[in-house]
């Protein structure tokens, strides 16, 4: 195997941060932000649930939510939100999941196993492809991720959802929120974690819900019982105090503080559309430079479901022997963290192998531009190292 070296390059992204979470923080952040933060203030007295309150009502202007939806603030981040919705809202009828990634496959085994719900059709497909949308069932409840972070796959839109469904959609919006152009309408439930999109501190999740998800809460009682952390009723009556500030247990007002952050970062760069077109663009520039790499593609088949968040990529030099693309792969993302370059882009542990790198709302396109030079780098420095041990 003869291979010609390639020369390091020189520029380095200034910021080398692309895990796809925790993901980062804004250009410019600093512990500075957090001086504000009600710290040693108990959350129920009025300063803290007014500081609460006036995130949720960010958050609602922020995402352009429907004036008929509620959100609020929930313990144990994006798993907690999704479980939450999980155990308070399925049992009354049949339930469709959408699993073709490592989280989507989670709330499967959750439904199934944890649940024990007996009516429960999982709609399945490998990494890098979605289910077949059409074979969804909307007489029942549907459980699914918008955007599958292990895969770099994400639904196309929200077309393939009927305005006049029976069931509730049930949404893991966690690597879409803030970067993707979500159907409200469509969407009965949707959760998501700060730590991904808006770069902000983990343990916190969100859930947004409709109507129709509170009329479900208020008219059908799950025959199990409820943890406390996801109740959203209290003596048969909805707690409508959860999106009005009041929390279920106590949160953290130093990363509260941080999130606020985050919001008005999105807030200085033009809202939600100029959140989606900072992800569009860092997504572009990978993509450009897949158009003209020849060794790499993308995990993803179709490019309309390709993730503008969470880009997986795959080796395809046919000169690496497929049975050494794990190694192979975690042996460019160490060399390019030893680099200082790029930190925590190797694929997702269950996902196939690859690299995974996040170019989500926080990121800035000139570090993704500066970090292709350093993969076709990594790459042949590999190739080069794999040549002369044979």
């Amino acid at each position: 195997m003869s291979v010609t070296p390639l020369t390091k390059p020189t520029h380095r992204p200034e910021n080398p941060r692309f895990s796809s979470g925790p993901c980062t923080k804004r250009k410019g952040w600093s512990l500075d932000v957090l001086k504000g933060a009600l710290l040693g203030r108990n959350h129920r007295q009025a300063d803290t649930l007014a500081r609460i309150a006036e995130s949720l009502s960010l958050t609602r202007t922020l995402l352009e939510l429907p004036d008929d939806y509620r959100v609020a603030l929930v313990p144990a981040s994006d798993t907690g939100a999704v479980e939450m919705a999980l155990w308070s809202l399925l049992g009354q009828r049949g339930v469709d999941v959408l699993a073709w990634e490592a989280f989507s496959a989670d709330w499967v085994t959750d439904i199934v196993d944890e649940l024990k719900l007996s009516d429960v059709r999982a709609l399945e497909a490998p990494y890098g492809e979605l289910p077949d949308l059409t074979t969804v069932d909307f007489t029942r409840d549907v459980v699914f991720a918008w955007n599958g972070t292990t895969s770099g796959v994400r639904v196309p839109d929200g077309n393939w959802i009927p305005d006049s469904r029976e069931g509730l959609t049930i949404c893991d919006g966690t690597s879409a929120v803030f970067a993707q152009d979500m159907d409200w309408r469509k969407l009965d439930v949707t959760t998501y974690s700060w730590q991904k999109a808006l770069g902000g501190e983990a343990q916190h999740g969100m859930l947004i819900l409709s109507p129709r998800a509170v009329e479900r809460l208020e008219t059908y009682t799950p025959p199990w019982p409820i943890p406390k952390v996801f109740r959203l009723m209290q003596n048969g009556k909805f707690l409508e105090s959860l999106f009005e500030g009041v929390t279920i247990n106590t949160p953290s007002m130093l990363c509260l503080e941080d999130y606020m952050d985050a919001l008005s970062f999105v807030e200085s760069i033009g809202g939600l559309k100029g959140a989606i077109a900072r992800a569009d663009a860092n997504a572009a520039a990978i993509a450009d430079w897949v158009a003209r790499t020849p060794w790499v593609d993308f995990l993803a088949r179709d490019p309309k479901t390709r993730s503008n968040t969470s880009v997986c990529l795959k080796v395809v030099d046919p000169a690496i022997p497929v049975d050494i693309h794990a190694d192979f792969a975690k042996r460019m993302a160490k060399r390019l963290a030893g680099e200082g370059v790029a930190f925590d882009i190797a694929s997702y542990r269950s996902a196939p192998p690859g690299l995974r790198i996040w170019t989500g709302t926080t990121v800035e396109r000139a570090d993704v531009e500066a970090l292709m030079p350093w993969l076709d780098w990594a790459f042949q420095s590999e190739k080069e190292a794999l040549a002369a041990a044979v």
